[in-house]
């Protein structure tokens, strides 16, 4: 009989892990249960769906294979027997496991402030937390004929749903408990400059306030001031959805507790994503449940290995403003070399720390130059060159896309969809020739757009490494296109060791 693997939970770590297993062992018998209805989609894009940029159905994750997975939407799991190895849903419906996997995800944190929640724990009138598309079309529902939104929490999401509503006409007021935007990310000065920005594009900062209260049509600050506003979105954190774990008996602390392998405090019961606490810590990024369904693929397929961390970079999704996150940011590493370099008149500010030549952090306001080659040099790990200067500059170190031919197959290429070098190729291998053709085949591009000149570079070396004038002639970017719908997101880094690009285009 086959091996019989349970995952409970339908986002992008669920369904990242499923496609894997199918992949690594055809056997497998996987079973995905999803509490939301619809289909797995990547949260990242939530913003861009906000703004209008992205149908709903332009987050969704690629299908499974036919008869490969079973997909369970629109279901809750309610308990778990660990003795007899089965779950059970809402529904009484029961599924025997030889493996169970939590990709159970995190829930929205709710201040605890009057007037934001009923009794029964929902949130009040005029109030949505955002985290599902089911909230983007209730905040679609609640948005106000005109006036000002407020948005509770100056965090990455934050902004980036501040933004995203500006580009449809609404000013924005976000009010931030810390001391300046994206605290947790950034050191005072580049929080300055930052919210300066933001104000540029109709969304004002409001930071050292916390809220006191929701009074239906206005936001009561701890000064005593009030911003008025038709809608509050509510982004301010998430908690980790560690309820069935602990009601199974499981280790739990912030998250459910898990070892380098990803294995909970019972061995046949694993655990990833937001909901996962490996070394101490809960991400919360969509970049590391990419790396932990690579690795727990692995470990449910025989060929372990552990889960070290994952190298993050974070870029802020708002347009207006070019902002990258690099490893540590603006954290201080013991001994590292630190370089800064601020320019208030053009919005611009740069950090950079270096230990042992290698690059373990950096902040890059309003130099979008500067981020491939820092970028390139944190994934990479190789040496920082010595005119950090010019590094910051975007002049010391090429654009890896500009050298796409040297670039190894397996590197990621736009992180919002963890789509690789080798994705692209294989997209337009099948047909996708232009930019816009990779991006609906692959989704690169349809995040931050951080990636949209790496990828452009990468569509012209592949033109001119293998053009097809006579098969391509006469016809329309679309029917170029038509033959490719979606990819999944890519195979493992560790079924992509070589590039295929050689072989793949040798006349």
């Amino acid at each position: 009989m086959s091996r019989r693997v349970v995952i409970v939970g339908n986002g992008p770590a669920g369904h990242r892990l499923a496609e894997l297993l199918c992949a690594r062992a055809p056997g497998t018998d996987v079973t995905v249960v999803g509490a939301e209805s619809e289909p797995a989609y990547n949260r990242v894009l939530l913003p861009s769906v906000l703004a209008g940029r992205l149908s709903p159905g332009a987050t969704y994750l690629a299908r499974h294979r036919e008869g490969s997975v079973r997909v369970r939407t629109g279901v809750r799991v309610v308990s778990v027997d660990r003795r007899r190895r089965e779950v059970r849903t809402g529904e009484g419906v029961v599924l025997p496991y030889d493996d169970l996997v939590l990709a159970t995800g995190a829930t929205c944190f709710l201040p605890p402030l009057h007037g934001l929640a009923e009794e029964d724990g929902r949130t009040a009138k005029g109030v949505v937390a955002l985290r599902t598309l089911a909230d983007c079309q209730l905040v679609e529902d609640r948005l106000p004929v005109r006036g000002r939104v407020a948005v509770l929490g100056g965090g990455v999401l934050g902004l980036e749903v501040a933004r995203a509503l500006t580009e449809r006409g609404y000013g924005v007021d976000v009010v931030h408990g810390g001391p300046h935007a994206m605290d947790r990310q950034l050191g005072p000065v580049a929080g300055d400059l930052l919210a300066t920005a933001l104000d540029g594009l109709q969304v004002r900062v409001l930071a050292g306030r916390t809220a006191t209260a929701w009074t239906g049509d206005r936001l009561v600050l701890s000064d005593g001031s009030s911003v008025p506003a038709g809608l509050l979105i509510v982004c301010a954190g998430v908690v980790p959805e560690t309820s069935l774990a602990r009601d199974a008996g499981l280790r739990v602390g912030r998250g459910v507790v898990v070892d380098e392998y990803l294995r909970t405090s019972d061995p046949r019961i694993h655990a990833l994503g937001d909901c996962a606490e490996v070394h101490g810590e809960v991400s919360g990024l969509i970049a590391p449940a990419w790396e932990q369904a690579d690795v727990l693929a692995g470990v449910l397929t025989g060929e372990p290995r552990p889960y070290a961390g994952t190298r993050t970079i974070t870029r802020l999704k708002v347009r207006g403003v070019d902002l990258a996150v690099i490893g540590a940011g603006e954290g201080e590493a013991a001994g590292a070399e630190t370089v800064v370099l601020t320019d208030p008149a053009r919005g611009q500010y740069a950090r950079l720390s270096v230990l042992d030549a290698q690059v373990v952090g950096a902040v890059l306001l309003g130099l979008p130059d500067s981020v491939p080659a820092v970028s390139q040099l944190y994934d990479s790990g190789a040496a920082a060159p010595n005119d950090r200067l010019s590094l910051l500059m975007g002049r010391a170190v090429a654009d890896p896309a500009r050298d796409p031919g040297s670039l190894p197959g397996q590197t990621v290429v736009c992180r919002c969809s963890n789509v690789t070098k080798n994705d692209l190729v294989s997209a337009w291998l099948r047909g996708a020739r232009e930019e816009s053709g990779l991006a609906r085949a692959t989704r690169a591009t349809t995040g931050c757009g951080g990636c949209r000149s790496a990828v452009k570079e990468i569509c012209g070396w592949l033109r001119a490494k293998h053009e097809q004038p006579d098969a391509d002639a006469g016809r329309s970017d679309e029917e170029q296109d038509h033959p490719v719908d979606s990819v999944s997101p890519p195979r493992s880094r560790r079924d992509d060791h070589r590039d295929p690009v050689p072989e793949l285009l040798a006349p």
